[in-house]
């Protein structure tokens, strides 16, 4: 059995630094790396490229609405032709980074406000599907299982993976519970790790209310800016090692040199 791990990296920006790129990326699969618009600018793009090019992490690209200030977590009233046009945009900028760099540029996630609208809307998930379609049809769009993203990716034709999250809270629906809410982000390596096996062997998440939701774990998100996150990674993977699972990136076997 085999389990992706993703992280989101490369949110630093000019002299400002966000997360512990260099630690985690030797213990995860695939890396999502912001594209400028809620966190980055090109020289951490490039950096990050090249950092998982050393470890041998696929890359993906994390486009959000426009939203520096706000790190792409405040919903925006962005019409579907404006969503295609600002993912084109991240993504081919990453594109080209990964160009530069000798290495294949493997998926997209959306971050955010903008993966948020995206679960529930259909013509946000379309308008990314478009997007990712436009700039090259063999990229993987990573959705929240479930989720209307899924659905937009088969109506797209391109390859999706459907994603749980290792330490955030679920709702009854399946849907993230809000950041506002207390609780809503798991900090405990140990009660992470033992989410990410049920999510994996059992193939469902207790809910924030107790109650047991089915659950599709292609890929499995954790975050390089979270408190103590290389204490949850590497808990996560000596649980998958306990369970028999091995950490592989997605995709094609020639995704990463």
């Amino acid at each position: 059995m085999e389990l992706d791990l993703n992280c989101d990296a490369g949110e630093s920006f000019g002299v400002y630094r966000l997360g512990l790129d260099e630690e985690v990326m030797p213990l995860i699969s695939s890396v999502n790396v912001a594209c400028g618009f809620h966190a980055g600018d090109p020289r951490t793009m490039r950096r990050t490229v090249r950092l998982a090019r050393r470890h041998g992490v696929a890359v993906g690209a994390h486009p959000s609405y426009p939203d520096l200030v706000g790190f792409g977590r405040r919903p925006l009233d962005a019409t579907p032709e404006e969503v295609e046009d600002d993912v084109v945009f991240q993504v081919g900028a990453l594109l080209g980074f990964c160009r530069a760099e000798g290495i294949r540029l493997n998926h997209v996630k959306p971050h955010g406000a903008l993966y948020n609208a995206a679960a529930d809307d259909a013509a946000v998930a379309s308008a990314i599907a478009r997007a990712v379609r436009a700039v090259d049809p063999d990229l993987f769009l990573v959705c929240l299982s479930g989720s209307a993203m899924v659905a937009a990716a088969e109506t797209a034709g391109i390859q999706h993976v459907e994603e749980a999250f290792a330490d955030r809270a679920y709702a009854p629906d399946g849907g993230l519970v809000s950041r506002r809410i207390p609780g809503a982000v798991i900090h405990d390596p140990g009660p992470v790790a033992e989410r990410v096996a049920m999510m994996v062997t059992e193939k469902r998440i207790r809910a924030i209310d107790g109650t047991l939701i089915p659950l599709l774990a292609q890929t499995v998100c954790v975050h390089g800016d979270t408190p103590g996150s290389v204490e949850i990674v590497r808990a996560i993977r000596a649980r998958l090692s306990q369970e028999g699972v091995a950490v592989r990136a997605f995709g094609p076997r020639e995704a990463v040199p």
